[in-house]
C-alpha cells in the first residue's frame, strides 16, 4: 500500500497499515482519549515504516525485533517511546489477531523453578489464595537464592543452623508480626522439599518460635478530625477524587480492607436491600449492611467517575487507559496520597480499618457487633479495640490505694 492509510491523522505506511484502523478503534475501546490514540497511532507508523525498511514482515516482529526498533529511537534521540514497555499496546494488537509471534519462553534459573513450583505446591494443594502465596512465595524467595550456585541449587548442604540464621537475619530488620509469617512459609517450604525429595530430611523444627504478642500494641485510629480531613481532600468534581471518596468511605465506615475494595464487583451491590458481598480473608463471603453515606459515595462514582470502557466488572477501576481493575497497591497508594495531601503523614490504610472499629464502639456497639462488621474469625481478633474504649476500662481498673501516714 504505497499511499498507506490514514488513521487518527497519521499517515501508517509499511506492513502494518492494514492494522491501523482497527488498532485506534481498539484503543477508543480501552477509553484511550483522542490525544493518545493518536500517539499510539503514530508509533505503529514508525515501527510500520521501520519493518518496511528492514524488509521485514509481520510475524517477523520477534522480541528482539522490537528490542532493534527501541534501541534504533534511543539512537536517534526520541523524546517519547524510549523503552520496550510502549510497544506493548501495539504488540499486543498485533498477537490477539494472530499475525504477530508469540514471546518465546524464557527459561527459568533455578531459584525461579524451584519458587514457582513451591507457588503452584500453595495454590493446587495447599488451596491458599493467589496473595496469600505471593507472600509466602515473597518470604522465602531469599532464603531459596542464598543455595543458589552458577546453574544449581546446592540444597544438598542444607543444614539447620542455616535455617535458625535466616529467621535470625531476618528478625533483625522485620517488626514480630511480620517476622511470624516469614517463619510460618519456611516451616512450609522445608516441609514441602522434604515430601518432594529435594532435602533428605524434614528441617521444620529448626525454624525457631517467634516471641510476638498479637495484643502488644495498640490500635491506630484517626480522630473525627483526621478522618474528615482525609475526606475532604478528595476534589469530589473529578472522576478520581469521587472514586477515592467512595473507596475511603468503604475503609473508614465499613472496615474493608485494601484486597476486598479492589476486589469488589459491580454485582456484590445489592442497592434494593442495601447490602454489599464481601469476599475477605480465607474465602469467606459476608453480607454488610450499606450505610447511606457510602451508597451515594459510590453512586456518584458509578454515575459519574467509573469510565464505561471499564475492561470488567470490578467496581473501581484505574483512571488512565487501559481502564484495568485497581489493585491492592492502588487502593493502598490512593490512601497515601489523599493523607499526602490532607497533611497527615505517611499513613496505613489498615487505620482506616482501625478507625471503623473504634468508631462502632464509640457510637455504642459491643466487641462481637465489632467483629461481625471487620468479619473476624476469632473474637480473639477484635479483643484488641477493648483498650480503646476508656469507660469500659475505667469501670473495670481497681482504685489506687491510697498513700498512708
Amino acid at each position: 500500500m504505497r499511499d498507506g492509510m490514514l488513521v487518527a491523522e497519521v499517515r501508517v505506511r509499511g506492513p502494518l497499515a492494514v492494522y491501523a484502523a482497527g488498532f485506534a478503534a481498539s484503543l477508543a475501546d480501552q477509553g484511550y482519549v483522542p490525544g493518545s490514540v493518536h500517539l499510539q497511532v503514530q508509533l505503529m507508523s514508525q515501527l510500520s515504516r521501520w519493518l518496511d525498511r528492514e524488509r521485514l514482515p509481520v510475524d517477523g516482529l520477534t522480541e528482539l525485533v522490537a528490542e532493534r526498533f527501541i534501541a534504533a529511537r534511543r539512537a536517534r534521540v526520541e523524546r517519547l517511546f524510549r523503552s520496550r514497555r510502549a510497544l506493548e499496546p501495539v504488540i499486543a494488537y498485533l498477537r490477539g489477531l494472530g499475525v504477530a509471534p508469540a514471546p518465546a519462553p524464557t527459561a527459568l534459573s533455578p531459584v525461579e523453578e524451584l519458587v514457582e513450583r513451591y507457588r503452584r505446591y500453595l495454590l493446587v494443594e495447599r488451596a491458599l489464595t493467589p496473595g496469600t502465596a505471593t507472600v509466602y512465595v515473597t518470604a522465602i524467595r531469599p532464603f531459596v537464592a542464598s543455595f543458589e550456585s552458577g546453574e544449581r541449587l546446592e540444597l544438598e548442604r542444607l543444614i539447620a543452623a542455616d535455617v535458625s540464621a535466616f529467621i535470625l537475619a531476618e528478625a533483625r530488620r522485620r517488626p514480630g508480626t511480620s517476622i511470624r509469617s516469614v517463619a510460618t512459609a519456611l516451616r512450609s517450604l522445608l516441609a514441602y522439599m522434604h515430601v518432594q525429595g529435594l532435602v533428605q530430611r524434614s528441617l521444620t523444627a529448626a525454624v525457631p518460635g517467634v516471641g510476638a504478642w498479637r495484643q502488644a500494641g495498640l490500635p491506630q485510629p484517626l480522630e473525627r478530625g483526621e478522618l474528615r480531613r482525609l475526606l475532604a481532600s478528595c476534589d469530589r468534581r473529578t472522576a478520581v477524587g469521587r472514586r477515592d471518596f467512595a473507596m475511603l468511605l468503604l475503609m473508614g465506615r465499613l472496615g474493608l480492607r485494601c484486597g476486598e475494595v479492589a476486589g469488589l464487583m459491580l454485582e456484590d451491590i445489592d442497592w434494593r436491600v442495601g447490602e454489599l458481598t464481601v469476599f475477605g480473608k480465607g474465602r469467606r463471603d459476608d453480607r454488610l449492611p450499606l450505610p447511606v453515606d457510602v451508597g451515594r459515595a459510590l453512586a456518584a462514582y458509578l454515575r459519574r467517575g467509573r469510565p464505561a470502557s471499564a475492561l470488567d466488572r470490578t467496581v473501581f477501576v484505574r483512571t488512565l487507559a487501559p481502564h484495568r481493575r485497581l489493585t491492592s497497591s492502588g487502593v493502598s497508594r490512593a490512601v497515601h496520597y489523599a493523607a499526602e495531601r490532607a497533611g497527615l503523614g505517611p499513613l496505613s490504610a489498615h487505620r482506616l480499618r482501625h478507625t471503623a472499629a473504634t468508631e462502632l464502639l464509640r457510637a455504642g456497639a459491643t466487641l462481637p457487633e465489632v467483629g461481625q462488621v471487620l468479619r473476624h474469625r476469632r473474637a480473639f481478633s477484635t479483643a484488641i479495640y477493648a483498650k480503646v474504649d476508656d469507660d469500659a476500662l475505667r469501670r473495670l481498673a481497681r482504685p489506687w490505694p491510697e498513700a498512708r501516714s
